[in-house]
């Protein structure tokens, strides 16, 4: 017989999120991105060399980073009235800025539910559906649920959009997706819990699992690009490769031949803000 696990309380959940932000501090003044000093947490100078550190920087505290209205916050529009509520479910807790939600829940089986939540952890950073340009070129964004001063929109000009999302950019070679527990990378029981190949599964479970081959760039191609070098676009039949031809010189004449540009196109000076129109 199986015991169906009850909800935690909210003091649970409190102490859970105060240990949360505790190993999360100590984890970022490990790494040098904050400083500790005589009992106070600063936040470590960033490198100044790096663009993306005023975007990121401005983001966080919703302020803009460039342009005339630099430090100022983001306008917003407020069409509903503020609510004083401070805790919108009783699976919910809330510090020093952190939030930590309990309500959503879904069991092994129940598919549906979990694709559901692996839908919402892969969502895009801004829908379409919401977003939106008004008459002076300026770019609306339609909050997903009004903030509790009453805000519902937010008024952007294109060059503060484009901030915004330069900062949700990630820094090269940076790991997007992270695996804790039995399915890290280094895990013991990695092997066992992954599913594999009929040779792997076949494996003992104690023995290593081979590393998965490597998809060919053709089918990279075809994958990202929708472009399939490997069937004749005319009759479906199977191509192969018959030369590779890596002389510049050659390759002009081969072009010229069939009547196209030898030279890749020019590439065109970025517009300035005034003359950028949203579409």
């Amino acid at each position: 017989m199986f015991r169906q696990a009850r909800a935690p309380t909210r003091d649970e959940l409190q102490e859970l999120l105060g240990k949360i932000i505790t190993r999360l501090l100590k984890r970022l003044t490990r790494s040098g991105h904050l400083l500790e000093e005589e009992g106070m947490t600063y936040l470590a100078d960033l490198d100044p060399a790096d663009p993306l550190t005023p975007l990121q920087a401005a983001s966080c505290t919703y302020r803009i980073a460039l342009g005339p209205r630099a430090g100022q916050k983001v306008l917003g529009l407020r069409t509903v009235p503020g609510r004083d509520d401070k805790a919108t479910s009783a699976l919910c807790a809330q510090a020093h800025g952190f939030s930590l939600h309990a309500g959503v829940r879904c069991g092994a089986d129940q598919r549906k539910q979990l694709e559901r939540l692996c839908r919402y952890i892969t969502r895009p950073a801004i829908a379409n559906a919401r977003l939106g340009c008004n008459g002076k070129g300026e770019v609306v964004l339609q909050l997903k649920s009004p903030r509790r001063d009453g805000t519902t929109h937010l008024r952007l000009s294109p060059l503060e959009f484009m901030q915004r999302l330069a900062a949700l950019v990630p820094r090269p070679r940076l790991h997007l997706i992270r695996f804790h527990g039995v399915l890290a990378p280094h895990a013991g029981l990695r092997a066992v819990i992954v599913p594999g190949t009929l040779e792997k599964a076949s494996e003992p479970a104690h023995e290593p699992a081979h590393a998965a081959a490597r998809l060919s760039w053709a089918r990279l191609l075809k994958r990202v690009f929708d472009i399939d070098i490997e069937h004749c676009p005319a009759c479906g039949g199977t191509l192969k490769i018959i030369a590779a031809i890596e002389e510049p010189a050659l390759i002009v004449r081969i072009l010229t031949h069939l009547g196209l540009p030898a030279r890749a196109p020019p590439r065109s000076p970025a517009r300035l803000p005034e003359l950028f129109q949203a579409a």
